[in-house]
């Protein structure tokens, strides 16, 4: 850290010296990790740039267009972009889809039916879609409600897709079988590209009928390949988070075959309707201008959890993934062991936005989830997570879980503000 940095930081925003040095010290061990961060970020905004030219955007994809939304031109070619960059027949991409578990809900109900069978293949889904599966809650127009029957199959010891438990769960009535890449509030590493395509084969390998989907949220541009390249017949995100690149206001993508996406959007609007309506309010220039630095951003999130590991790391604290491995989203989860470190490792983030620094966050039961939640995001857009934020459910082990930054220097100052609140509160210890 440079010395006029070390200064600002010490005298204008109170932190102690050895937590920059603590920070200087982990980031210095690394820079190597780093650079091979940068191959891949080259590679996917270069990958970017060529869908724009290929789809020949140019201003007149930014206007407005009102009411239905027939004819958008700026909607059409959005959707031929990120069809070109998940190398897919179709995509929807819409600010009136109203997050990731939104999208992930339309493309679950949009294509199964009455009698089809679900099986997840990451172990418990992220809490949200507890209720969208109906494992929780009744009454609420969940699959279960529906008649869609459920398994899940949970993931190995080392974190990988247990194939041969896969096998024997699959049944006559299995339609689809789901893997969650990011890692949401479990213990595991996300799950990489590589096996996305070994689990691909294998189901294909069984049975070519049973559609392999993938949630894809807090994995884009983190590898130089997408699910949907290697085997995925569909895949579902948020655009306030990764491909949002910190500008999309709002929405969510999903991208497949032209047959699955087709049944997607008769859920998502009406059928016989489906993508040929839907207004995009204006948001068309922000979608493109976030998708185009989105690599970049998404390099300088990376590198902060990264950071956050390796500090917390040589503090004696679990974190995983650890710094050294394999990355396939953007959270680093840091087991803290109390609620008070939890609540203390997120007053920090919350003091280093940008936004709101002097909101004090508070665990609450939020809607969706089933334990009392802290979330720590003083952002430019409510909810985004592809901006420095911090969460946790208030459950044991009690871990948090840190992701985003819309610039690597930002990502790293949230580092330094959580060490430094959990210092100030004797819940850390320094050496």
């Amino acid at each position: 850290m440079q010395k006029n940095t070390f200064q600002l930081l010490n005298e204008e925003f109170g932190i102690h010296a050895s937590v920059l040095k603590a920070v200087s010290e982990a980031e210095e061990q690394v820079t190597s990790v780093y650079r091979e961060l940068d191959d891949s970020m080259a590679y996917n905004q270069y990958k970017i740039l060529d869908a724009f030219q290929k789809n020949r955007i140019s201003d007149r994809h930014f206007a407005w267009n009102t009411g239905y939304g027939y004819n958008d031109p700026g909607r059409e070619a959005l959707e031929k972009v990120y069809a070109d960059l998940f190398k897919t027949d179709a995509a929807l991409v819409r600010p009136i889809i109203v997050n990731g578990t939104h999208a992930l809900t339309l493309t679950l109900s949009g294509i199964l039916r009455p009698g089809d069978e679900l099986i997840y293949c990451t172990g418990t889904p992220y809490d949200t879609l507890e209720e969208v599966i109906g494992i929780r809650g009744e009454g609420k127009g969940s699959l279960k409600d529906f008649g869609v029957s459920y398994k899940q199959v949970e993931l190995r010891a080392d974190g990988t897709i247990d194939l041969e438990a896969l096998k024997a769960a699959i049944s006559p009535a299995t339609r689809m079988v789901t893997v969650q890449r990011a890692t949401g509030y479990g213990w595991r590493k996300a799950i990489t590209i590589p096996e996305i395509e070994e689990w691909t084969g294998f189901v294909k390998g069984l049975r070519p009928d049973i559609i392999c989907m993938v949630d894809n949220c807090y994995g884009e541009f983190l590898d130089t390949k997408d699910p949907t390249e290697v085997g995925a017949d569909v895949v579902a995100g948020s655009l306030i988070k990764n491909p949002g690149g910190g500008l999309a206001l709002t929405g969510g993508y999903i991208a497949g075959r032209s047959d699955l996406i087709e049944a997607i959007s008769y859920r998502m609007t009406s059928p016989g309707i489906g993508g040929e309506c839907g207004l995009t309010f204006g948001q068309t220039r922000t979608m493109f201008q976030g998708l185009f630095i989105a690599p970049k951003t998404v390099n300088g999130a990376v590198k902060g959890a990264i950071l956050c590991a390796k500090v917390f790391e040589n503090l004696g604290f679990e974190v995983c993934p650890k710094p050294e491995d394999r990355r396939s989203d953007i959270i680093e989860a840091v087991k803290l062991g109390t609620p008070e470190s939890v609540v203390a490792f997120c007053e920090g983030i919350q003091a280093a936005a940008p936004v709101d620094s002097h909101v004090n966050p508070v665990p609450w039961d939020m809607p969706g989830y089933e334990d009392p939640v802290i979330m720590a995001a003083g952002a430019f857009v409510q909810g985004s997570s592809i901006e420095l934020s911090a969460d946790a459910p208030i459950r044991p082990p009690y871990i948090v879980y840190f992701q985003g930054g819309l610039t690597y220097e930002h990502s790293k100052f949230g580092v330094i503000k959580a060490l430094q609140t959990l210092y100030d509160k004797d819940l850390v210890t320094i050496r």
